[in-house]
């Protein structure tokens, strides 16, 4: 099975030089020939319809992440350190299943399916963002592009979609808090480096309690502090790593120029001083409204309409936003999750993994999806 080999065998971003032969020699294998190279470790197929018409463009991700993984399956990962623990082994092997079948019925197919096999989607600056750069992407002009992503907290069988803005943008964040070390009984002779991270930590959170608009979600978090002192000792730095994600452009960059301003000013008013470093990261992603709104309908046609789902705007960030200020996009979710099989782990956790009959739901609907909206644009 395409996704079991796929899952034994992962590699990480900008690294997936087995991963992209691999789906090279599948597509080959399928008489699919019409092949080009991307970012260098990513792939460009296409499939010409005998009958004229528009064009499509269809996008799996195929890197994985730097995770152990601690499931004792049969196909569990070979590659000590490294998993395909976000499920992009799963959107690949769904990808190839709908290239085969829109393969064999090529004669029948009115315009061309474009399939895009994408690297590096788990680090930043992201492939997409590399991708739309690319001249044979951009010689493709500007088409729809389709893509899925599969979540476990979703049953199998279930299929979900949400109209316009859907996953967030997200930026890294790096505080370097510079005090005066000493002796942590004689306080009085030093600039406590602890207490400006704690303050600034905690006041951060204005950012979106009080300086956020409600009406636009945000998220500020923290999940590395390294102070490196000791039960005595006043460390001399503290450095502190988060993320800030929200759905608005504007207040995006608006925020971060807060949070600079804030965490400088604690820091000088506390005797110490501070230094933000940003990493930006992904814009947040656009479903395009008519585009998604169709796709839904049809996904009822194909699944049955009890079987869709309406989403909720999720703080996730995906390089799949870089396609979505280009082209009409629609990414939506493939439930993966089945509690009774006790597949319920979350995504980037050591012990994710899906229900595979979620396979022929995800490659069968996008051919379904593919062939119906080449036919109606």
């Amino acid at each position: 099975m395409v996704r079991r080999h796929l899952h034994q065998n992962p590699e990480l971003s900008f690294q997936e030089y087995k991963t992209c032969a691999y789906i090279k020699e599948q597509l080959e294998m399928m008489g699919i020939t019409n092949v080009t190279s991307l970012v260098e470790t990513g792939l460009l197929a296409t499939i010409e319809g005998g009958i004229p018409g528009k064009s499509i463009l269809l996008r799996a991700d195929i890197d994985a992440l730097p995770i152990t993984e601690k499931n004792d399956v049969t196909y569990a990962s070979k590659n000590l350190g490294i998993m395909h623990a976000c499920g992009h082994d799963a959107h690949t092997a769904s990808l190839l299943m709908s290239a085969k079948i829109l393969n064999e019925i090529r004669a029948d197919l009115k315009g061309t399916v474009n399939l895009l096999f994408q690297p590096a989607e788990e680090v930043m600056p992201g492939g997409a963002s590399l991708v739309i750069k690319e001249k044979s992407y951009q010689d493709l002009g500007k088409l729809p592009h389709i893509g899925q992503h599969v979540r476990p907290d979703i049953p199998l069988g279930n299929v979900g979609f949400c109209s316009g803005k859907f996953m967030a943008s997200m930026d890294e964040l790096f505080i370097t808090v510079k005090g005066k070390g000493g002796h942590a009984a004689m306080p009085q002779n030093s600039v406590d480096s602890v207490l400006i991270a704690s303050h600034i930590i905690v006041a951060a959170q204005q950012l979106v309690s009080r300086m956020a608009s409600p009406k636009v979600p945000s998220v500020l978090s923290f999940g590395k502090v390294n102070a490196n002192g000791a039960i005595n000792v006043l460390p001399d730095e503290v450095f502190i790593e988060g993320t800030f994600r929200t759905l608005d452009e504007p207040w995006r960059k608006e925020a971060l120029l807060k949070l600079e301003k804030l965490t400088t000013s604690i820091a000088d008013g506390m005797g110490g001083s501070c230094e933000l470093k940003i990493n930006h990261g992904y814009p947040h992603l656009i479903n395009n409204v008519g585009l998604t709104d169709n796709l839904k309908a049809l996904a009822g046609e194909y699944l049955g309409i009890e079987n869709i789902v309406d989403l909720d705007p999720w703080m996730a960030a995906e390089d799949f936003a870089y396609y979505s200020f280009e082209n009409p996009v629609s990414f939506y979710i493939i439930g993966v999750g089945n509690k009774d099989k006790g597949i319920n782990s979350g995504l980037h956790t050591p012990t994710f993994d899906i229900d595979e009959e979620a396979l022929e739901i995800g490659g069968g609907l996008m051919v379904w999806l593919a062939l119906k909206t080449l036919n109606e644009i």
